[in-house]
């Protein structure tokens, strides 16, 4: 029963997220299938669906079983880290690149030609490409479906996250971060081991955030949306011309907290 039970939520997350990658809401569902919004929440929410009710689902939002009998399935099996080879490939063509951060916006195949110089051809030629690596699957009708978790991230210090970085430092940073929608903030303090940890799983946790606000935000139309880029860091540091003044060079208290 526990095994039947953890299988049949995995499916209805994965019907969740298929519905979301659609931009179909609650509401939507609920006109299609003639039910209220309330009790269609409710039905998601208490994870309680008959036969009928979810062939139903299926049919008024044009999902085929398989889709998300597969990805519930396989969710533990879903990408959250691509090989150093892989984004090598990636950051190799800038085309590729574009095309690889638009799929992890959720833009459709239009979109995306609507947005860049690019035409049809070339981003179902990325698109196909980036299903090889297995970064996404290319459905029918050039629809695209991510094979990556909702914890991706870039390699550390990898191909794709050493050439943001690098954009960082010459572009990103290079703005008073007064304008609308921009803010920035640099909080130097003195805190234990423990309360260093806590403040790392805050910082794991508001991305976490930020990427379900993400998944939210998908159904909305492109113009009601904008490119915001969130960048977290946290780690011992000290500026040099800080440390060139201590007493004790503070490199021994550092290791031993990267060590915890």
């Amino acid at each position: 029963m526990t095994t039947f039970m953890a299988a049949s939520t995995l499916l209805i997350d994965s019907l969740k997220r298929e519905l979301k990658a659609r931009g179909i809401t609650y509401a939507d569902l609920a006109l299609r299938i003639n039910m209220s919004e309330a009790s269609v929440k409710r039905m998601f929410s208490q994870k309680n669906f008959t036969l009928q009710r979810l062939d139903d689902i299926l049919q008024a939002a044009d999902i085929d079983f398989r889709d998300i009998a597969l990805a519930g399935h396989d969710e533990s099996k879903l990408v959250s880290e691509l090989t150093f080879a892989q984004e090598k490939e990636i950051i190799s063509d800038a085309k590729l690149l574009v095309v690889a951060v638009s799929a992890l916006n959720l833009l459709s195949v239009e979109q995306i030609v609507d947005i860049y110089a690019l035409t049809d051809a070339e981003v179902v030629k990325y698109l196909v490409q980036l299903d090889r690596i297995g970064f996404l699957e290319l459905l029918p009708n050039n629809r695209i479906k991510l094979r990556v978790s909702r914890t991706f991230r870039w390699i550390p210090d990898g191909p794709i996250q050493t050439y943001f970085r690098e954009l960082a430092l010459r572009d990103y940073l290079e703005s008073k971060f007064d304008g609308e929608h921009e803010l920035m903030q640099v909080v130097n303090v003195m805190l234990s081991k423990q309360s260093i940890i806590v403040l790392l799983s805050r910082l794991k946790q508001l991305a976490r955030e930020l990427s379900q606000q993400h998944q939210e935000d998908a159904k909305l139309p492109y113009a009601e949306k904008f490119s915001i880029s969130f960048m977290l860091a946290a780690r011992p540091w000290m500026p040099k011309a800080f440390e060139a003044l201590l007493r004790q060079k503070p490199q021994a208290a550092i290791r031993t907290i990267r060590r915890k």
